[in-house]
């Protein structure tokens, strides 16, 4: 059996194998969170392996410490891989850069098989297109390509530098299937002979995913729609091979609006910025989901999955073709319905990072404030902006108090307090309940809606037009001494 034999030997049969390929090169866009969560639900759905392989052969893009984020990001959402380059597998290694000598033989090997050639030629001395008609193509023509294999093999050994370059059919066409966009052809006269060996001995990425693909027994590739003008030459590629050719599933890209995709340079968050913003990761998956798949059925009007529930229901067919775009304040609802949800350890776990930023003083209850908030919060960094007068009254102006919908106005909301102060100097029990009770009892001897006592309470003790709770829940939160200072600091002000 000889090496190429041996390698066909070793790949996986009879199972759905999937594979998430990213290139080490910094943080995780939302576009490849997509990519990896798909290609994981294909294999979950399917019973099948998910694989993860590291594609480093563009050493020149690698940053230091990237592999590192792609592991805790797989981790952090719950996308186990079967095979990888920390768990190993049958088919490894998991890294290209380790499977250097590989793509050589395989490359030389296409060259054996009349699918490349060796191409020696400065881009000096290559041909230019042939320009005889402005309605064509301009297409760079290779001068090696009909080199006597033997020739360009004696001129190899001899030590002269070359690359191999894919021999691309010069007449007819070459038609591929895709999932989502259905049959594509296209013209191969159109199609450049791309090189797949570098002069340094190192693939190309189009060259070294087809090889990769093929022997790790990837059954199904999921990839961004901008691989889709380069799919006729991986179909050539495995063709010339006689390999089988994957089931495609390209998906379209992620927008920010309807004419721009998402980028990082332009500010758009990356899955670290997410998280790093407060968002729920289970959240930003099941929103990530949805972004250009729809489920059927029973399922179709639902908007909250589980990833395990997500894995069951996953098909292929619900992929669309169209654009999807980014809509950060769906994700801002989706996520607040997923803090809701936590328990209230759960939800102080993760807030109680965020309340000591804006919180120092040790007589507050964190915990107290965490149960103030939970149902009002939609990502955890709004907290220190929100709870930040618990911890220090703002400075405040006295139109605060005028609010048309409560029916107060300065003249009004002075004679509340004034009113308010010395019966809660008075009040023994501070809780909310025992609060609520007296305010609503006042405002019936005083013959007004309960608004016109709340709202001037609400905004002395808080000094902001919005909170996280109401005049008397924020009561019982600051305690009696400070709530009355405060109520006495907004008479100050109203008298003024």
């Amino acid at each position: 059996m000889d090496f190429f034999e041996e390698m066909e030997a070793r790949i996986p049969k009879g199972e759905a194998r999937t594979r998430f390929a990213p290139s080490p090169t910094g943080y995780m866009h939302v576009g490849n969170l997509r990519t990896a969560l798909y290609t994981w639900l294909i294999a979950r759905h399917f019973g099948g392996k998910f694989i993860l392989r590291i594609e480093d052969t563009d050493q020149g893009r690698l940053v230091d410490g990237a592999v590192d984020v792609i592991y805790k990001t797989m981790a952090e959402c719950g996308l186990t891989h079967d095979e990888g380059p920390d768990v190993g597998g049958p088919v490894g290694p998991y890294v290209q850069s380790e499977r250097r000598d590989l793509f050589g033989k395989y490359a030389k090997l296409l060259c054996k098989k009349g699918g490349a050639y060796y191409c020696f030629c400065q881009k000096s001395e290559e041909e230019p297109a042939d320009e005889s008609d402005s309605k064509e193509i301009k297409k760079h023509v290779c001068a090696c390509r009909d080199l006597p294999l033997a020739e360009a093999e004696a001129r190899v050994a001899a030590g002269e530098p070359f690359v191999i370059r894919q021999r691309i059919p010069q007449e007819g066409t070459t038609t591929f299937h895709d999932v989502s966009f259905g049959d594509i052809t296209v013209e191969n006269k159109e199609l450049e002979d791309q090189v797949l060996l570098k002069s340094d001995g190192l693939p190309t990425y189009n060259f070294a995913n087809v090889v990769d693909d093929h022997l790790m027994g990837i059954t199904h590739v999921v990839r961004g729609s901008e691989y889709l003008s380069s799919a006729p030459k991986y179909n050539l590629l495995y063709e010339a091979f006689g390999w089988d050719i994957p089931t495609y599933v390209h998906c379209s890209p992620v927008m920010r609006d309807s004419q721009h995709k998402m980028s990082k340079r332009h500010g758009d968050p990356s899955y670290e910025d997410l998280i790093a913003q407060g968002y729920l990761t289970p959240a930003v998956l099941n929103y990530v989901a949805l972004l250009g798949w729809s489920p059927k059925g029973e399922n179709a009007e639902r908007e909250f999955f589980t990833l395990s529930e997500l894995a069951e229901i996953f098909e292929i067919s619900g992929i669309s073709k169209s654009p999807a775009v980014f809509d950060i304040e769906k994700l801002r609802w989706m996520n607040a319905e997923y803090m809701k949800k936590l328990s209230p350890e759960e939800f102080f776990e993760k807030a109680e990072p965020w309340l000591k930023k804006a919180i120092s003083n040790p007589a507050i209850d964190l915990r107290k404030v965490a149960a103030l908030v939970q149902s009002r919060c939609e990502i955890l960094s709004d907290l220190p902006e929100r709870v930040d007068f618990i911890d220090t009254l703002p400075d405040y102006e006295p139109e605060l108090y005028i609010h048309k919908k409560s029916k107060t106005n300065l003249e009004n909301s002075l004679e509340t307090l004034e009113v308010l102060l010395p019966i809660l100097q008075a009040q023994e029990d501070w809780s909310n309940e025992a609060l609520y009770e007296k305010l609503v009892a006042i405002a019936t001897d005083r013959g007004v809606k309960n608004s016109v006592i709340l709202w001037p309470l609400r905004v002395a003790v808080s000094g902001k037009a919005s909170t996280p709770g109401g005049a008397t829940e924020l009561c019982a939160l600051l305690g009696k001494e400070e709530s009355l200072a405060r109520i006495e600091k907004g008479i100050e002000l109203l008298r003024k």
